[in-house]
């Protein structure tokens, strides 16, 4: 059997492996928590670090289909749902370090930061899009939606991926290295999708 083909067994041990990898950026914060190896702002770090591995999962997630149609590895679309609940599970994280660690419950200072913070003002609606999302990804969900409502929602994570990219260029004040990067990779999983969705209409209207 090859790598286009896995069996369960071999399908299970590269979840395993993809589901540890995952947790290394949360390990190396708590080790880094525990050890005082947080440099000077250890909230700062936290949050760049939990927003950085947000961004950086939804970017694999949304890699996904495009990496499955050029190799026609298809036991790729099922490490996504993973995927995408640990960059749920990192912007939850990041979410609460700074409503806990930053904020302590400063319910108006945050709602003056949302309306007068531009990176804040598009990060909070991002974050509150990745709920649902997260909440629907259960085969329960997807039978109880229907398949074709389900990816409808779904499709919610491209507007997150945006927003989440937009939130991260706008914080960023010198150094936009790691911004343009992400917006590069988004701009081409993007394209991607719509030469695709370009060429099915063209197949279908040809019929």
């Amino acid at each position: 059997m090859g790598i286009k083909q896995l069996d369960e067994k071999t399908l299970g041990w590269v979840k395993a492996i993809i589901f540890l990898l995952a947790l290394i950026p949360f390990i190396r914060l708590v080790i880094g928590g525990i050890t005082d190896g947080l440099g000077a702002n250890p909230i700062e770090k936290i949050t760049r670090s939990t927003g950085y591995w947000t961004l950086t999962l939804i970017m694999v997630t949304l890699a996904i289909t495009p990496l499955r149609k050029l190799t026609g590895w298809h036991w790729l679309t099922r490490t996504r749902r993973m995927l995408g609940l640990f960059a749920f599970f990192y912007v939850c994280l990041h979410f609460l370090t700074y409503l806990v660690l930053d904020q302590f419950f400063d319910w108006d200072s945050i709602i003056k930061d949302i309306i007068k913070r531009p990176y804040i003002t598009v990060g909070f609606p991002s974050f509150l899009l990745l709920i649902p999302l997260a909440v629907t990804s259960n085969n329960a969900m997807i039978k109880k939606l229907g398949g074709k409502r389900w990816r409808w929602l779904h499709r919610l994570v491209y507007a997150v991926a945006v927003g989440g990219v937009v939130h991260y260029w706008w914080l960023v004040k010198k150094d936009l290295t790691n911004p343009v990067i992400f917006a590069a990779v988004l701009a081409v999983l993007l394209g991607f999708r719509l030469v695709y969705w370009w060429r099915g209409k063209r197949v279908a209207s040809s019929r």
